[in-house]
């Protein structure tokens, strides 16, 4: 029987449908020799923690939530919980809105992570398809942004610092090295911040490489419908305009995925 390499962590809430897909997409596409899964409900009390408690083949983790806690300090602690569970060398962290498109996702993961002993960690900033005039545009705002930062703090490791200080591997994919989270006892939720800021600071500070993988890449082999938690469960957030115009962006999102087609196949569930 085939070691598993890789525990895949994922925090759950409200999200039914998306949580289906995104399981159903990983079952279908993931070797089981090579991975465990580990789902996380933050207190749904929900169908989707009725869905989750019916799956045989995933680990669940069900959290009560802490009063007045914020849904970012709830995903990153949730991360932390699982974390204590990991026994395999690699550990990754997705989303309910990460969605798989082929079974060399992972493959692909664990090639780039090791290409080289130094490397901490491989995954991605931003996860999504834009025209090319807004990429050029963020390529431009960056080079501004290191150009301000050298001539107000006129240090020598300022250029350093901003990349280190602002972009880290973000939790929608984000793969480590599990003995190096244990030497130097990194958590997901360090110091109150969002999920994976703080540990990729404490792993650069300590000399190691962390990896962005193009979206353009990336998009290959798996998508991320960014902020689908907080658009479909409308009281985390106040702003009617980005709701309406986020159900918009997911419909779009779902239907490139053929998630009806998916989301019928309960097969995928066993």
């Amino acid at each position: 029987m085939t070691t598993p390499q890789v525990t895949i962590l994922i925090p759950n809430y409200k999200t039914l449908e998306l949580t289906k897909l995104c399981l159903r997409l990983i079952r279908q596409y993931t070797d089981p020799g090579l991975a465990k899964v580990i789902v996380i409900d933050n207190d749904s009390d929900d169908e989707s923690l009725d869905y989750l408690r019916t799956l045989k083949w995933i680990q669940l983790i069900e959290r009560k939530q802490i009063s007045h806690e914020s849904p970012p300090l709830s995903h990153s602690r949730a991360l932390d919980l699982a974390l204590e569970q990991v026994t395999t060398p690699y550990v990754l962290s997705i989303h309910t809105d990460t969605l798989v498109r082929n079974n060399q996702w992972l493959p692909f993961l664990l090639k780039e992570i090791k290409r080289d002993k130094n490397v901490a960690g491989v995954g991605s900033w931003k996860l999504e398809a834009k025209p090319f005039h807004k990429h050029l545009f963020k390529i431009v705002e960056r080079g501004i942004q290191k150009i301000f930062y050298l001539v107000t703090q006129k240090k020598n490791h300022a250029l350093e610092g901003l990349d280190h200080n602002h972009y880290y591997l973000r939790s929608h994919c984000a793969l480590y090295r599990m003995d190096l989270i244990r030497k130097y006892h990194l958590k997901f939720s360090d110091n109150d911040e969002v999920a994976g800021k703080a540990m990729h600071r404490q792993l650069v500070n300590h000399h190691h490489k962390m990896i962005f993988i193009p979206s353009q890449i990336l998009l290959n082999y798996m998508d991320h419908i960014n902020h689908a938690t907080t658009v479909l469960n409308p009281s985390l957030s106040r702003n009617e305009k980005s709701i309406n115009k986020g159900m918009r962006r997911i419909k779009k999102s779902l239907d490139a995925f053929n998630a009806n087609t998916v989301l019928q196949n309960s097969q995928l569930d066993l």
